[in-house]
């Protein structure tokens, strides 16, 4: 219990301070605690409240001390792996769960024409929008899932999940390991940390209000949002 509160209360208050308290208590767990954490947040549609890119940011930030506990290169192979591994069963869930429960036609989020218009969605758009959704929090969880729902081809997916994988790990982690050793970075970490989920937010967020402002439903304004993105206008 002592384990779990501690990665808690790291992942409550996360800042490189916190991240070396975990490493030093953890020490080779912590690994295993990073992969579980990426695994879960993308693997896991109940799990989308878990930190994904501020997480991958501030281990690159402590990273980036000559002393750090933080082996980087192992660290974003193991990353890596996970955030592919989390997508892949996110996928398979919703493709094997999913037509299960988009059977009503009354319901306003399981919707049987909600599972059409994610089939059509994903036919057109989906390998772009598998890449995209690595970055927009909350998105990112529910991309794969939608996907399987929609019986996306899997080898298409899963080319598109290993490419936006790779690239999201390792941009982040790069990011922190290059700001994450500048003092007014060290200073000022939440803020950082706040503007990252900010801006990653902000495309879902405008082409959801636009949508709602041209008179569409909340379920129907984030569709129209997502696909939005994915045609990249």
């Amino acid at each position: 219990m002592e384990f779990l509160s501690k990665i808690i209360d790291t992942l409550v208050h996360l800042s490189p301070q916190s991240m070396n308290d975990l490493a030093a208590y953890a020490g080779p767990w912590m690994y295993v605690v990073l992969f579980a954490i990426l695994f879960a947040e993308t693997g896991l549609v109940i799990t989308p409240f878990l930190p994904g890119d501020s997480l991958l940011f501030a281990v690159g930030a402590v990273a980036a001390h000559p002393s750090s506990p933080i082996n980087l290169p192992m660290t974003a192979l193991l990353l890596i792996i996970a955030a592919i591994l989390g997508d892949a069963v996110n996928y398979w869930i919703g493709y094997r769960v999913g037509p299960k429960v988009f059977t009503r036609e009354d319901s306003w989020l399981l919707n049987r024409k909600h599972l059409l218009e994610a089939q059509r969605f994903y036919d057109q758009y989906g390998g772009k929008t598998i890449i995209l959704a690595r970055f927009v929090p909350i998105v990112r969880t529910f991309a794969p899932f939608v996907a399987g729902i929609g019986k996306m081809s899997y080898l298409r997916f899963a080319v598109f999940n290993v490419v936006g994988g790779a690239v999201w790990v390792l941009l982040f982690l790069v990011a922190g390991w290059w700001f994450g050793s500048h003092e007014t970075v060290q200073k000022q970490f939440h803020y950082v940390i706040l503007g990252i989920i900010a801006v990653s937010l902000l495309p879902v967020a405008i082409e959801f209000l636009r949508a709602r402002l041209r008179g569409r439903r909340p379920e129907e304004a984030l569709i129209e949002a997502t696909t939005t993105l994915g045609e990249g206008e």
